[in-house]
């Protein structure tokens, strides 16, 4: 059996520290637009093919182009009518490939974060130099490219090794999304420096809604809706988060953007939302939360479970 990887501790949802979000929102929401480059022909990865068909797969690689052709301009201008600015989950190779999107994004004030070089090169099987030449690269790629210092992480196509968690918070990295536990930020277990789990939704992730549960763009549309509500409603006992991670080449299509632009709409249209970026929640929580919530995470009454 295999063993609990340890990498955060158990907090039960209920009777934890209250969280008031800035100007006392009760939720903070994110978007988190996956601006990635996938390869025709990568490099063979012995524990994952990048893609279904054997390389290369021009349709699957021409269905992901149209996202950087059309899509990101799509759910650029449906953001921008929102005032919604993207936490970018970034493929830095994009940088060198499209640098023309990556200013568009600055140019509307968008935050950068690490999403690996490409993804379709994973990190499964790597050693901990290889490892670490991804860190490194996505540092000075994106600070060459936006000025930014690398601020959060989600692993290329969600592959890990069992000490990147430890690496990224070595290098300075606030915030992870590569995992899936909670609602609220929380501290994660690393041997140095500091990590703590951003909250990134799979079940509202367009790929998830649109590839694997085949919803409608309208059906999509609602599952967003009611996740917001319901967070938006327990927020008022102790502040929750709500992020929509996209990937342009399957929201951006002109028969679903529309569906995402009404969400954007519910959502905004509420008060006591803080309309913001992975970066300002990770800041605001390290400022007011990470010390008193790593201190209540072990105490007795955490483990009640009644």
């Amino acid at each position: 059996m295999m063993q609990d990887p340890q990498l955060y501790d158990f907090w039960r949802y209920k009777n934890r520290p209250k969280i008031t979000w800035k100007n006392g929102a009760r939720i903070a929401f994110w978007v988190a637009p996956n601006i990635e480059f996938y390869e025709l022909d990568p490099p063979k990865n012995p524990q994952r093919t990048p893609w279904a068909k054997p390389n290369p797969d021009i349709t699957g690689y021409s269905m992901r182009d149209y996202g950087n052709r059309v899509g990101h301009y799509s759910m650029m201008e449906a953001m921008d009518k929102h005032n919604v600015r993207g936490s970018v989950s970034l493929s830095v190779a994009m940088c060198q490939h499209h640098p023309e999107i990556i200013k568009a994004c600055v140019d509307r004030n968008w935050e950068f974060f690490s999403h690996g070089i490409y993804n379709t090169r994973y990190c499964y099987g790597m050693d901990e130099a290889q490892e670490r030449a991804i860190i490194e690269d996505a540092f000075k790629t994106v600070k060459e490219a936006t000025g930014q210092t690398v601020a959060g992480w989600l692993a290329p196509a969600l592959t890990h090794t069992e000490r990147t968690f430890d690496l990224i918070a070595e290098y300075g990295v606030k915030y992870t999304c590569d995992l899936f536990q909670d609602d609220q930020p929380q501290p994660i277990n690393v041997k140095t420096g500091r990590l703590i789990s951003m909250p990134y939704s799979l079940e509202i992730n367009d790929v998830i809604c649109y590839n694997s549960y085949l919803h409608s763009p309208r059906h999509y549309g609602d599952v967003i809706k009611k996740q917001f509500d319901t967070l938006y409603e327990e927020g008022a006992e102790s502040g929750t988060v709500i992020c929509i991670p996209l990937h342009a080449y399957l929201v951006g299509h002109p028969h679903r953007i529309k569906a995402f632009e009404e969400a954007l709409a519910y959502i905004t249209s509420h008060e006591d939302v803080w309309v913001t970026t992975a970066a300002e929640i990770a800041d605001y929580y390290y400022e007011n939360y990470y010390d008193s919530f790593s201190a209540s995470i072990n105490q007795p009454n955490n483990l009640i479970t009644q």
